[in-house]
């Protein structure tokens, strides 16, 4: 089942993600594809991985974990797109090659207590809240550039760059004065003296093509690669 249906659409999401990139002049070779398998059965990771997506992402520390036992730590670039409790930083650590959900201080020092301690050096995206809403997590905008400094100064920590979730609205001008948002708290990061970041994981099923022409080096897509979610 997973199979055909990502031999239907992924060839839709790439002409999707180019023709977007086409639109502004961008290589659509910037834009990574991340397939986000949460709430699918292993099924469609081993799909996933026949019809080549090898950039694989998970919502939920304990799924990733379960997955990651299954598929092995090199199936895949494995990321943690979703929410990461403090008591479950160490799995998200152990089991993810970069985290983009790091969106407090305190789960960033966890982060780099966990990574310092395993002699790693983990990937990790800043989280930032541009929408408002209570019920997504990330740094404000006012106070995101200090964070970001803090954040580069731990140990076992290499900052990528940038992570935010749209509004899930239909008005493509709140969506996109997200993404140029996140852009611009991006080239103001650039003016840090450590801040090396490149990657903006922005846009999601809904609102990736808008994403992809504001900027956006990562996509998050779980509907439109391999339906509705099972649970």
């Amino acid at each position: 089942m997973y199979e055909s249906r990502l031999l239907n659409n992924l060839p839709r999401v790439r002409e999707a993600i180019e023709r977007a990139a086409i639109r502004v002049g961008r290589d659509e070779g910037e834009v990574t594809l991340v397939a986000v398998t949460k709430a699918h059965p292993p099924e469609a990771l081993w799909a996933a991985l026949a019809v080549g997506l090898r950039d694989l992402g998970e919502n939920r520390v304990e799924e990733l974990v379960e997955k990651v036992g299954l598929l092995g730590r090199d199936a895949a670039t494995w990321h943690m797109v979703g929410h990461v409790q403090g008591r479950k930083a160490r799995q998200a650590v152990e089991s993810a090659d970069i985290i983009h959900s790091v969106d407090t201080i305190k789960l960033a020092r966890k982060v780099s207590g966990f990574a310092s301690e395993g002699g790693l050096r983990v990937p990790v995206l800043v989280q930032v809240n541009l929408s408002g809403e209570a019920a997504k997590s990330g740094f404000d905008r006012d106070q995101v550039l200090e964070a970001i400094q803090e954040v580069l100064e731990l140990p076992g920590v290499e900052v990528r760059g940038l992570m935010t979730l749209a509004p899930f609205v239909d008005d493509e001008k709140v969506l996109r004065r997200t993404f140029v948002g996140l852009r611009k708290i991006h080239e103001e990061a650039g003016k840090l003296p450590d801040y090396r970041g490149r990657e903006l994981s922005m846009g999601m099923t809904n609102d990736f093509e808008l994403a992809v022409e504001e900027g956006s080096t990562m996509v998050r897509i779980g509907t439109a690669l391999f339906g509705e979610r099972l649970r």
